[in-house]
């Protein structure tokens, strides 16, 4: 057993817990069947329904809520690590979740009522949200087009939408839009009505089987109880999506040190210049496989941290105590954008450092290393890596609050 197999890489952090040892035993053997056929569904641009389908019926969706509810009742940051686990089975997979998991985490942190009920026996019937928030070539969420109006006992939904992450496996979309009165609304939609048109069109060169696609809604109906006003959101939900986002790459980063270990031992001859002509002896190339392996252990660690924080976070919010909440949250922010240039440096470090540890035969399309580059890219792409490290500065400089009028709204910024 080498020092990347999943059951036992977070003990390099620290010791597991047994409710950890209980999730990974529980998850894992679905993620290793998962992880079977990731590169063929790679090459051939398959869409993962089957092994979605298996995470639905383990109620991987009920990961976060408490036991008493019918869940696994596990915390924020055991929560991110099993999506990196399973990301490292397969990234597409792993991404497809980010919108359900957050939504579940709104639930979570929503007043007892009749509403939240009905969404928990959803969770507990295996229904699905996917992703409807983003509209191409839209700047800001100040000049949203989509709509959201009140008609009779019902309101209706109008609208196109793009980067609907997981929209072809999702029962419901989490769609942004404007209320009567100019306010951001959420509103719950389901799929399979007549007025939702979804398509298979996502053109980026990564994360291809995530489903997403654009999502066109022409009139749809939605029903007292499925709409919410953004504002009364989880104050955390830009954080929340973010650090999957980061739980995604994180993966990333284990299967390439994984797959760059398996590539160097089964290289059966080496260049002249070689120090030994066994390639797995030769110095040089496990230096290089020893580099990879330090990313994977500074993107986990950063993804603990960063989780960690929120765990606070949710922590304050369950006491009712919102000036704490708030402080947290601004350290929260801090730590998920530290970590979020920690792990995509990690993990785009990683993609292309492996290759120095192989050869050419390593570029095949057979075994698809270029996936996790790919992948990497198109998700360190989704927020502006470029501006982290300013507002990082800026805030420990000068004072400047961290916390962005996107985050205030409870999204975070997901970069068209």
């Amino acid at each position: 057993m080498n020092a990347v197999d999943a059951r036992t890489t977070l003990t390099y952090l620290r010791p597991a817990t047994a409710r950890e040892k209980g999730l990974v035993a529980r998850f894992q053997p679905i993620f290793d069947r998962i992880a079977e056929g990731n590169v063929e569904r790679e090459r051939n641009r398959s869409f993962p329904h089957e092994q979605v389908q298996w995470l639905k019926e383990a109620d991987f969706a009920l990961v976060r809520v408490p036991e008493e509810f019918g869940g696994w009742g596990a915390s924020l940051e055991q929560t991110y690590y099993l999506l990196a686990l399973l990301a490292e089975a397969d990234a597409n997979v792993a991404h497809v979740w980010r919108n359900h998991l957050a939504f579940v985490e709104d639930r979570l942190n929503a007043r007892p009522s009749p509403t939240n009920d009905r969404w928990f026996q959803r969770f507990r019937d295996r229904e699905f949200v996917g992703g409807g928030w983003t509209e191409a070539n839209n700047g800001t969420y100040a000049n949203i087009k989509t709509t959201v109006t009140r008609v009779d006992d019902h309101y209706t939904v109008t609208g196109a939408k793009f980067y609907a992450t997981g929209s072809l496996f999702a029962d419901w979309l989490d769609v942004i839009g404007k209320g009567e009165d100019g306010s951001l609304i959420t509103t719950l939609v389901n799929r399979h009505q007549p007025g939702v048109v979804l398509k298979d069109d996502w053109p980026g060169f990564g994360q291809r089987t995530t489903a997403s696609g654009s999502a066109t809604y022409q009139d749809a109906i939605a029903h007292e109880g499925d709409v919410f006003r953004a504002s009364e959101r989880v104050v955390y939900q830009g954080h929340f999506y973010q650090t999957a986002i980061l739980a995604v790459l994180t993966g990333i980063t284990r299967a390439i040190l994984r797959d760059g270990i398996a590539a160097l031992k089964s290289r059966g001859r080496n260049y002249p210049q070689g120090l030994n002509p066994v390639p797995a002896l030769d110095p040089q190339l496990l230096q290089v496989i020893g580099e990879v392996s330090v990313r994977v252990f500074s993107t986990e660690a950063a993804l603990r941290l960063a989780a960690s924080s929120l765990d606070l976070i949710a922590a304050a919010h369950a006491a009712g105590d919102v000036p704490l909440r708030d402080k947290r949250s601004v350290d929260g922010e801090v730590a998920v954008a530290q970590a979020q240039l920690a792990i995509v440096d990690g993990a785009l470090f990683s993609a292309t450092h492996v290759f120095n540890a192989l050869g050419a035969s390593a570029t095949s399309e057979e075994t698809a290393l270029d996936r996790h580059w790919r992948n990497a890219r198109t998700l360190a792409s989704h927020n502006p890596v470029a501006y982290k490290a300013r507002i990082l500065g800026d805030y420990l400089v000068n004072d400047t609050s961290p916390v962005s009028s996107i985050a205030r709204l409870g999204r975070g910024g997901q970069g068209n």
